[in-house]
């Protein structure tokens, strides 16, 4: 068995998600591993004993297997998750993405926007057929951009950041028709205005 297949092999057998493995030359082993998208969309998140518990079993495994490595790091994707697989852009349909194209329409590779799937009438049988839109929002109106996946070199969700918490409400607006102004320092030496 080759690592990736025992890489595989183990995080679906311990109930996670692989999402990326790679190795670089100087024998860094790095595993991307996800909630499978039941538990996700239920609000569970990879934490540090999930990648614990993936670490201790890769390195037995790879250790039985006779996969040679030097380190293993096993973590969560993170807020900006790749795209890889056909099953990872339906998980995310409904989701904003960038992806990047292997060649540029219409003068450029990088396009940010909703995904969604194609109506299955609107889609030719042609396995290299669109498969996927991606709906993008610029200059007030929309435009959609029908892809397959050999035509897209990575595609990244778009991370969302709530600072504010879980279902915490907006402040309220300001009564009177006073307007509240913030002003940012932008000094890079972040002294004081002149």
């Amino acid at each position: 068995m080759n690592w990736q297949d025992a890489v595989e092999k183990t995080v679906t057998g311990l109930g996670y998600d692989l999402v990326d493995c790679e190795r670089s030359p100087a024998g860094l082993l790095r595993v991307y591993i996800d909630r499978l998208p039941e538990l996700a969309a239920a609000g569970e998140l990879i934490n540090v004993e999930d990648c614990e518990r993936v670490t201790r079993q890769l390195q037995y495994v790879l250790e039985v297997e006779e996969c040679p490595y030097e380190r293993l790091e096993v973590s969560s994707p993170g807020l900006d998750r790749p795209l890889k697989k056909a099953a990872d852009y339906a998980r995310f349909v409904g989701q904003e993405v960038e992806i990047t194209l292997r060649m540029p329409f219409q003068g450029r590779k990088k396009y940010k926007g909703m995904l969604a799937l194609l109506p299955e009438t609107a889609a030719p049988v042609d396995a290299a057929a669109p498969e996927w839109r991606l709906i993008i929002s610029e200059g007030g109106a929309d435009q959609a951009l029908d892809f397959s996946l050999e035509e897209v070199r990575e595609a990244r969700l778009v991370p969302v950041v709530n600072f504010k918490g879980r279902g915490s409400k907006p402040a309220p607006a300001k009564k009177g028709g006073g307007e509240e102004v913030v002003r940012i320092n932008d000094k890079v030496d972040g002294g004081p205005d002149q």
